[in-house]
Parts: structure tokens; sequence; C-alpha cells
């Protein structure tokens, strides 16, 4: 038995349970409200403001371990308020540091009530399925214009969900979609033709939004789940079975979206959007070439542009994180974010294959992080609410970790 399982328990207290109770449900409510985002501020905003205000006036703490994540968010937002001193014009500027403070401090959040109880993960995932599965099946809906008005959900002839951008709607459906993968590979086969119905609308989402970073993310995060398990279980049989559900669900997905493709609409679309490089990436001041001048701009500005700047300068936004972090937060910005980054793969990886009762949480969400790191360089993903909570996650089971390691030892 574990030690965390030897502990003592506190002597029951049912008042003190019917607040973590209700506590529990805000969390997995204010989770299921990030799918739908079409305007700002949007409902996730303000059911997360109060909480994490009621949370921390009603004694939650944060620890030594979510310590470093609490700082090193609010030095890259420290750096973004800094490049509005060097802004001619501010119109929209505080706003957008508003809701980068207000987004880190969702991530650090999300961490202390982690550690703070780690059944609180099921909630979480449960939750972020749901909102995921309604928004997705709202995007399809509205691409295929199923009833009147559907065409809200899309934008550019390309599903968006609940959502203002295509580019975020598709890769927030890839964790839950990772979530319902695991559960499929690791579950019974009672439950399988639910995952399967979820996988495939997620899926589905994901293709129709035809985000480029949407797919790289997919696969990418697929073959890395698959893989992670692979290592983490030794048993042969097991082994066999995650190998024949992994090429029975891409055979599946694999003829689900040869179906879609049959629509010439789909197909033209889907032709256009597959090419690797657009023309808006190549041409003469194109993303890439904005990507050259905004670094060399940076590099003179310590305090960076301010953001929005280089946009209104270039007509477009960054479409970098990297680059972003320099021209929006300025130098110190910059290393915080990347040293924020690295720091979060790092302590993820050390505890990615250990038997916890966290584990498939933390690999999930790690494989997504990684895959956010890859498809930073491309598009921006600092006012991305799923990543905060990716962020909040991983620094959650750190603290876990820790706290299990401690206990064994003095066990």
């Amino acid at each position: 038995m574990s030690a965390l399982a030897d502990s003592p328990a506190p002597p029951f207290q049912p008042q003190r349970a019917a607040l973590r109770l209700i506590g529990s449900g805000m969390v997995a409510f204010g989770v299921f409200l990030s799918g739908f985002v079409i305007s700002e501020p949007a409902p996730y905003e303000l059911m997360m403001v109060v909480q994490i205000a009621l949370w921390f006036l009603l004694g939650l703490k944060i620890s030594r371990r979510v310590a470093p994540l609490l700082i090193l968010l609010l030095l890259f937002n420290v750096g973004g308020i800094l490049s509005l001193t060097v802004m001619a014009d501010l119109s929209g500027a505080p706003m957008y540091m508003a809701v980068s403070t207000f987004l880190a401090l969702s991530a650090v959040f999300y961490a202390a009530i982690i550690e703070d109880g780690h059944r609180r993960l099921p909630l979480i995932f449960r939750a972020w399925v749901a909102g995921a599965v309604i928004t997705a099946s709202l995007g399809i809906l509205g691409y295929f214009h199923a009833f009147p008005g559907a065409a809200a959900f899309t934008l550019y002839d390309r599903a968006k969900g609940a959502f203002q951008d295509p580019n975020v709607f598709g890769p927030y459906l890839v964790a839950p979609a990772l979530y319902l993968m695991y559960r499929l590979l690791s579950g019974t086969l009672a439950r399988a033709p639910l995952h399967v119905a979820g996988l495939l609308v997620l899926t589905l989402g994901i293709f129709l939004s035809f985000s480029r970073a949407a797919w790289g993310l997919y696969l990418f995060a697929v073959l890395m789940l698959v893989a992670v398990m692979l290592l983490k279980e030794r048993t042969a049989a097991f082994r066999l079975k995650i190998l024949s559900l992994s090429l029975a669900a891409i055979a599946l997905l694999v003829v689900s979206i040869g179906g879609v493709l049959q629509s010439k609409k789909v197909d033209e679309l889907f032709l256009n959007r597959a090419k690797l490089v657009q023309s808006y990436d190549g041409a003469r001041l194109g993303r890439f070439e904005r990507h050259k001048i905004g670094f060399l701009m940076a590099m003179e500005r310590p305090l960076g542009l301010g953001p929005m700047v280089l946009g209104k300068m270039f007509g477009e936004d960054e479409h970098n994180i990297w680059l972003k972090s320099l021209t929006t937060y300025g130098w110190l910005g910059f290393v915080s974010y990347v040293t924020l980054i690295w720091s979060t793969l790092i302590i993820g990886f050390r505890a990615l294959l250990r038997d916890r009762p966290w584990q498939p949480y933390l690999m999930i969400a790690w494989i997504t992080i990684a895959g956010h790191a890859l498809i930073g360089n491309v598009i921006d993903i600092d006012h991305w609410r799923h990543v905060y909570l990716l962020l909040g996650i991983v620094w959650g089971c750190f603290a876990l970790e820790h706290r299990w390691q401690r206990q064994i030892k003095t066990s």
C-alpha cells in the first residue's frame, strides 16, 4: 500500500467536505465553460475570477512547489507591463495585459487545487471532454449548415465551434481527444463505443477546423500517447492490446475522414490547407519574413514593442510564440517564457512513467504541452486558455509527486 494511503486520515468534517465538494463542482463547471469563448469576456472568465477569489479567501495555499510557476508567470507579465511604457498608442494594450495576467493566475489556481486534491483531475478532464464534444458538435453542424444560423459556428468556411478562431478551436480539442483515446486503450470493451463516439466527434472537429497547427498537434500527440503507453506497460498482452486497438482506431478514423472527403467542398479546402507552405507564409512580408524582421526589431528593444504593435505595423500578428514573447513581453518576458516551458517539460518528464493515481492526466497534459511548444513556432498561444490549464495540471502533479516522495521517506 502506498505511503499516501498509509498516512492517517484527518477527522471527518461534514461542512468542510460539503464545501470541498461544491468547490470541485465549480472547478469542473469552469473547465466546461472553457469551450465557449465566442466573445470576451466570456462566461469562463467571469466564473474563474469568482472562484479563484473564493478559493484563496477560503484558504487555498500556494506551496513552494507551485511557487516557481507563479514567479515565472508574474515575471512574464511584468515584462508585458513594462512594454506598455514604450507604446505611443495604448488603445487595447492594458486590456491585453489584464487578460494575460488573469490567465497566469488561472494556471497557478489549477496547480494549487490539483495539489490540494488529485481526485479533481478526473473531474477536470471529464468536464473538458463534455465542453469539447459540445463545441466540436456545434462546429461540425455549422460547417454543414445543419440548421438556420449554423454559420455562426464557422469562419472562412472552417469550423470554429463556440470559439472566435478555428486555430484555437482545433488545438483545444486535442487534450480531451487524447483522454478518450487513453480510456479506450486502457479501459474495458463495455465502454469502448462511448469513447469511440466521442473520439470521432472530436477528431472530425479538429479536421474541419482546417488548422494545420491542430492537425500537426493531433498527429504528434496521438503518436506520443501510444509510445508512452507502450513504454509504461511492460506486459506483452497489454502491449498487444494497445497496438491492436490503436491500429483499429486509426483505421476507423481514416475511414471516417475519407467519408467526409467525399464532399467536394471539404476535399477542395483540405487540399488547399494541406500545403505545408501557404502563399501568405512565404510571400514577401509573409509570415516567415515577418518573423525575421520582428526578431531583428526585438533585438534592439529590451522592453519590447508592446501588445499588438507588430500586428498593426504589418497587418498580421506575430504567429510565433517565441517572437510574441519578445515583442509583447520584452526580453524579460522572453527569458521567463522559455524558462517556464522548458522547466514544465523537464519536471513532467521526470515523473512521466511513475505509477501514480495522477499519471494518466500528467501524461496527457505533458504530451499536449510538448506539442503546443512545437506549434508555437507558427502560431501565438499566449492567450489560449487551455494552455494555462495544461500548465496547471503539470505543475500540480509535480507538487503531488514531491509530497508522495516526502511521505515515502518519512514513513
